[in-house]
């Protein structure tokens, strides 16, 4: 704890960049307050915390999206100020969103040098924009191609052309939010590796991320940050990951719970037989039972999320049948599933889950507006406002109060609020598309205790997750999916990791290896 402590006094004098007694405040929110940090020559320095803890308020301060209240930055020892997000780039500071920002229409070298084309006398010069493009692109190791629309490519080499984009301007500080959120292990190993390539004596990368098991892989010293403040900074190679979530929440987490047992005997609340969709999904057969958590597990494109999509009406159902508590049903969108009790958290919670410019206090009421607060057509506020309130709690949403706009919530607070908007409607199933992607240990365990305390007052729930063991620790049953179709369904006590993923890599309609 001494030495963690000593690392980001700023006395160091490697340190690359030094933060030191930084400051924050939004109307009502403290966001940073008497923050360090110190990155050195040659090291990937991880940054952690729960969400709501400041990460990505520091990291808006080190790329010139926000002016801090208090506090200095020093580059190589000199004191800077950071004017902008362009005068951050001139600098050598160079900043991956966990939200990508990148042009789907535009090939992959007008999106690393947009704005910044090679020019003739009239016109664009495309010959040595990809020229430059392929350069970089060789230098880098990465597996694109300058003339490709960016719309085309995976999520993957989309990350690809983000990093591509920011190394572009000669950057010395690569800061990477959450960068391996969507991408599978495979891909994350590829990750892994540019930044190895990266890293020179001269250079220097900031790595936030909620993957605990990542942090050890990639990341030299580990800084832990706690509501604003600096807590400690760890050498990886020498503490536990258990050290740092401790540090990190600031109480001790059962973190190795397993799921409690369903009878098999228990009402079979949902049955679907022989679901089948256009463009993936063929004879889809299952069953949910009352009080169960059935996990989905499978690889990228397996059809998991297709799957819960066409559960509660987003896609149409070419063939099969759905049944709910023993009688045949038609969802044909998602009101019709909310009709029917049945709640779709979606792993795109901006997009799909949220009214992102409205109030907590709106969004939580959301799916039961007309049900639960409103009479005669007037609106029952008081009674929106308290449920609110009491979700606020029970949820542990950190909002200073009901009438923040939800835009301004950290990830994990917003993916509550999502929750809580559920929660609202009583649903007696909930699908959960990736609940805790992007959501730190905390807070996931906030969501398991969560998830397991609707089992048992019998709600039913259906999660799907990259994380395999999350999958293994969550789930009663968990079904296995490769291709549109399933290719196992195994007990809490036959699944393993090597189990399901036997089943995950195989083709359908063939034995699993």
């Amino acid at each position: 704890m001494e030495n963690g402590s000593n690392a980001a006094t700023g006395s160091d004098d490697r340190a690359l960049l030094r933060v030191q007694g930084v400051e924050k405040s939004f109307p009502g929110v403290k966001a940073l307050q008497d923050m360090r940090l110190d990155l050195r020559h040659g090291e990937v320095l991880a940054l952690v915390g729960e969400n709501g803890a400041g990460k990505s308020t520091l990291m808006k301060l080190l790329s010139g999206i926000h002016t801090p209240d208090a506090g200095q930055f020093f580059l190589d020892g000199r004191p800077v100020t950071i004017d902008g997000p362009r005068h951050a780039q001139q600098l050598g500071i160079s900043i991956i969103h966990q939200e990508f920002n990148l042009m789907p229409d535009l090939t992959v070298a007008q999106n690393i040098f947009i704005g910044r084309e090679p020019r003739g006398r009239f016109l664009l010069r495309d010959r040595a924009l990809d020229d430059r493009a392929r350069k970089l692109i060789d230098r880098l190791g990465l597996p694109l191609e300058p003339q490709r629309p960016v719309g085309a490519l995976t999520v993957a080499q989309q990350q690809m052309v983000e990093i591509a984009k920011a190394l572009s301007y000669d950057a010395k500080i690569l800061i990477m939010d959450e960068p391996t959120a969507a991408l599978n292990d495979a891909e994350v190993a590829a990750l892994h590796e540019l930044i190895g390539r990266f890293v020179q004596p001269d250079t220097g990368v900031i790595y936030i991320s909620h993957r605990m098991a990542e942090l050890r892989a990639v990341s030299d010293r580990i800084t832990v940050i706690r509501d604003g403040r600096y807590v400690d900074t760890l050498d990886t190679a020498a503490t536990t990951m258990k050290d740092v979530i401790g540090r990190m929440v600031g109480r001790e987490l059962a973190t190795d719970a397993g799921p409690e047992g369903v009878r098999p005997d228990r009402e079979t609340v949902l049955s679907v037989d022989g679901l089948t969709t256009k463009p993936l999904l063929r004879d889809v057969t299952l069953e949910l039972k009352k009080g169960e958590i059935l996990g989905l597990a499978g690889l990228m494109g397996s059809g998991r999320t297709e799957l819960a999509r066409a559960l509660v009406g987003a896609d149409p159902v070419e063939s099969g049948t759905v049944t709910l508590h023993g009688r045949p049903v038609r969802i044909r969108n998602p009101a019709d599933a909310a009709r029917h009790r049945i709640g779709y958290l979606s792993e795109d919670r901006k997009h799909l889950g949220l009214l992102l410019e409205q109030d907590v206090n709106a969004n939580i009421a959301l799916s039961s507006l007309g049900e639960r607060f409103q009479s005669l057509g007037f609106v029952k506020d008081g009674a929106m406002r308290e449920k609110s309130r009491e979700l606020t709690e029970t949820l542990r949403i950190r909002t200073p109060t009901v009438h923040q706009t939800v835009k301004n919530l950290s990830g994990g607070n917003q993916q509550k609020v999502v929750i809580a908007k559920w929660l609202v409607k009583d649903c007696d199933i909930l699908i959960f598309d990736e609940p805790t992607r992007g959501i730190d240990v905390g807070a996931k365990e906030e969501i398991y205790a969560l998830l397991n305390d609707l089992a048992r007052q019998g709600k039913s729930i259906i999660m799907i997750s990259s994380e395999l063991p999350e999958v293994l620790r969550m789930s009663h049953r968990v079904v296995v999916m490769s291709e549109g179709r399933i290719t196992g369904v195994l007990t809490a006590a036959e699944a393993t990791q090597e189990s399901v993923m036997a089943h995950a890599t195989r083709r359908p309609g063939t034995a699993a290896a």
